[in-house]
């Protein structure tokens, strides 16, 4: 039997962890689900258990792709699914992202997402992914910032290491094209909550920009 583990990065998630939990108990082909709560100040973590998931707790805040580093110590998986904690409902929808990594027509998808209902920033970011991506690969891609992913171990493997912060998923895509893997993007129905234009979202936006700025740059040395 092939072992998928959802994997879910989560910080202060109360809100919306234990729906999309639930929802990624429904599809059938995911034997274990692990929230990785990375030292939340909220109720994610007992949200998360309460719903069915085992918790793994962080005793500091490491960011996205620290916490995935630390939580894939020592999993038993033959494909990683990355979904994010604010998901929600729509995490149901990672079987499309699972079927092609399953039947070995890929070897890591991402879920490419409809267009937003709320407008968040001026994609700038975004667009920054896409560029090192494609100057780095010679590959276009809509979705490069996109969290919901299926990987098969030995992708994950020859990867090695995550890189660090909000430039996990372009780290990612990068050294797995470079490396020659298959990578698909899915068309799927998924949505999060949007940051806005707001102080919270440019701020957070600003960090996401560095964070990704920073894993291009390490890459074009």
């Amino acid at each position: 039997m092939t072992k998928i583990v959802a994997l879910i990065p989560a910080y202060n998630e109360g809100e919306r962890i234990a729906k999309t939990v639930e929802s990624l108990k429904k599809v059938s082909s995911i034997t274990r689900i692990v929230v990785v709560d990375d030292c939340s100040t909220d109720d994610t973590a007992k949200k998360a258990s309460e719903a069915g998931a085992e918790v793994f707790g962080l005793e500091e805040n490491m960011g996205k792709g620290g916490a995935l580093n630390k939580a894939l110590k020592g999993l038993d998986y033959d494909i990683l699914l990355l979904i994010d904690g604010d998901l929600s409902e729509s995490a149901s929808e990672a079987c499309k992202i699972l079927e092609p990594v399953i039947d070995g027509s890929a070897d890591m998808t991402i879920a490419d997402f409809p267009k937003p209902d709320k407008k968040g920033g001026f994609g700038l970011v975004k667009g920054l992914a896409r560029w090192g991506i494609w100057k780095l690969t010679g590959t276009q891609m809509n979705e490069p910032l996109s969290g919901q992913r299926a990987i098969r171990r030995n992708v994950i493997e020859s990867i090695n290491k995550f890189s660090g912060g909000f430039g996990v998923e372009v780290g990612m895509t990068i050294d797995a094209l470079q490396k020659g893997f298959k990578v698909k993007e899915i068309p799927t129905s998924m949505s999060h909550a949007e940051t806005g234009r707001d102080i919270r979202g440019f701020m957070h936006r600003g960090h996401q920009f560095l964070d990704v700025f920073k894993v291009i740059l390490s890459r074009l040395r």
